[in-house]
């Protein structure tokens, strides 16, 4: 750009070289890959969280597994609502075609190539960069950021995962380059997991902020065709868990049976299924032939609208679902009557332990009540943010470290004081025996065998042990 360098000349040749930064022009890119993360960050933007800057871009990413038949979400109803905060638009998968953005990252002497190229692409010029993204340990956010090594970068949290520990260690290379955790209150009193291993500070983005952008996607009527004209439904929220190996096919459409009779058995006999945009059309046929036999009338929607829009126009009487985040926001922001199920089921089979829905199942099921329980349902309203506190904190903190107590070593001593006093028939499914014994927690052994040390010694001979006990029973098995 030659006014900088110009700009730039003249101050060294005046030998002041403590001004050159400020003739730079600074440009904000603003990573997305959902239309309810790109709501956070206009939510963001209009109270202010991020300094002025001369460019804000906002770069969306398609992560679906077959990205050319899905919608992006800068074609999804209510977007125009949003794209007016940003200077620009830019395409990452556009950018790295023609490789997947959720495999792809850069190798280590390619970086410079690749930052020289985005810049030009881009029209970044010698601008000062800064990065704002999404699940900073996985790609394309991580991929993302080792393109702009040295940039600040700001993190904002999109859902309950921020309660979590990071999944991943990261490179300090990027973790100590970040700033801030910018996310939603969705649990008023339980303050986010994610990156304090880097003392990065939270920052709640206002609700009323947020409400307000959810506001301006709910008038578009861009889509507002395919709505149904309801009034109080039950509306319940697919997730389409079997495409992440949790549940099969077959266990995820009864659960969605499920909610159906679970809602008409609590009277409810008009109901709104939303399912997840890429899930396949045969669950709504069988969901449909349930509602006909228990005579309630079923409509599911096929508009790719977020939940939070239907909870403006609706007003649903109920939210039913397993662990979205939806859920959440249905209560702590719309104060909506909600429900869960499924939940008990995925905390026994989400494997390995450090699966990072385990924590958003963790928090769902202690706080939200069980679809099954009527009076559970019918008498709960949202604990205050005393009582979040109190009930969650040590819960999340023991099950946090549980799953990633390499990168969270100082978390031990709350983990031990919960697992010691906390520990009972309830709070168990929270837990593995064999997960706890494996980092020598309470709970790991019976009381009556606590005084075997844990060593490589033991660990070998009850590996030998087991072995020859194998052997035997082979033995028998050949001899008859």
């Amino acid at each position: 750009m030659p006014g900088t360098t110009t700009n730039a000349q003249s101050v060294r040749n005046d030998g002041d070289v403590s001004n050159v930064r400020n003739v730079r022009k600074k440009t904000q890119i603003f990573f997305a890959s959902t239309l309810y993360g790109a709501a956070t960050l206009a939510a963001a933007l209009d109270a202010d969280c991020f300094e002025p800057a001369d460019r804000r871009l906002l770069l969306v990413s398609n992560n679906s597994t077959n990205p050319e038949t899905s919608p992006s979400l800068d074609t999804m109803p209510g977007f125009e609502r949003l794209r007016g905060r940003f200077d620009g638009l830019l395409s990452w998968n556009e950018t790295i075609s023609p490789f997947h953005p959720g495999g792809w990252s850069p190798r280590q002497d390619d970086i410079p190539l690749w930052e020289r190229h985005l810049r030009l692409l881009w029209g970044l010029g010698d601008d000062e960069v800064e990065l704002a993204v999404e699940s900073i340990q996985v790609n394309p956010s991580l991929a993302l950021t080792q393109l702009f090594p040295g940039v600040p970068v700001d993190v904002y949290a999109d859902g309950l995962m921020s309660y979590g520990p990071t999944r991943n260690k990261l490179d300090p290379l990027v973790g100590t380059r970040i700033r801030r955790l910018l996310h939603l209150d969705l649990v008023p009193g339980l303050r986010p997991l994610l990156l304090t291993e880097f003392d990065v500070e939270p920052q709640i983005i206002p609700t009323e902020t947020f409400t307000a952008v959810l506001a301006e996607l709910a008038e578009d009527q861009a889509g507002a065709e395919d709505l149904p004209e309801l009034e109080a439904p039950a509306l319940l929220l697919g997730q389409y868990l079997s495409a992440l190996d949790i549940l099969t096919a077959e266990e995820e459409e009864r659960l969605h049976v499920t909610m159906v009779r679970g809602a008409a058995e609590l009277g409810h006999r008009t109901i709104v299924f939303k399912p997840h945009p890429t899930a396949p059309a045969r669950w709504s046929r069988l969901l449909e032939k349930e509602a006909g036999e228990l005579g309630v009338e079923l409509t599911v929607l096929d508009s790719p609208v977020l939940a939070e829009v239907l909870y403006q126009r609706m007003r649903p009487a109920l939210v039913v679902g397993c662990f979205s985040t939806a859920l959440l926001t249905a209560s702590a922001l719309y104060d909506l009557p909600v429900a869960r199920t499924g939940t008990e089921v995925l905390l026994e089979r989400l494997a390995p332990y450090q699966n990072s829905n385990r924590i958003p199942v963790t928090i769902v099921d202690a706080l939200l009540p069980e679809l099954t329980d009527k009076a559970s349902v019918t008498g709960w309203t949202a604990p205050s943010r005393a009582d979040i506190a109190e009930r969650l904190t040590g819960l999340v903190t023991a099950v946090g470290y549980a799953m990633q107590a390499q990168i969270y070593p100082s978390l031990r001593p709350q983990a031990e004081r919960y697992l010691s006093t906390q520990l009972d028939t309830h709070t168990w499914r929270y837990f593995k025996r064999r997960r706890l014994t494996s980092l020598a927690l309470p709970g790991a052994i019976p009381s009556q065998l606590s005084f075997l040390p844990r060593n490589a010694t033991v660990r070998r001979v009850a590996r030998r042990a087991r072995a020859v006990q194998r052997r035997i029973v082979k033995k028998k098995a050949a001899f008859g």
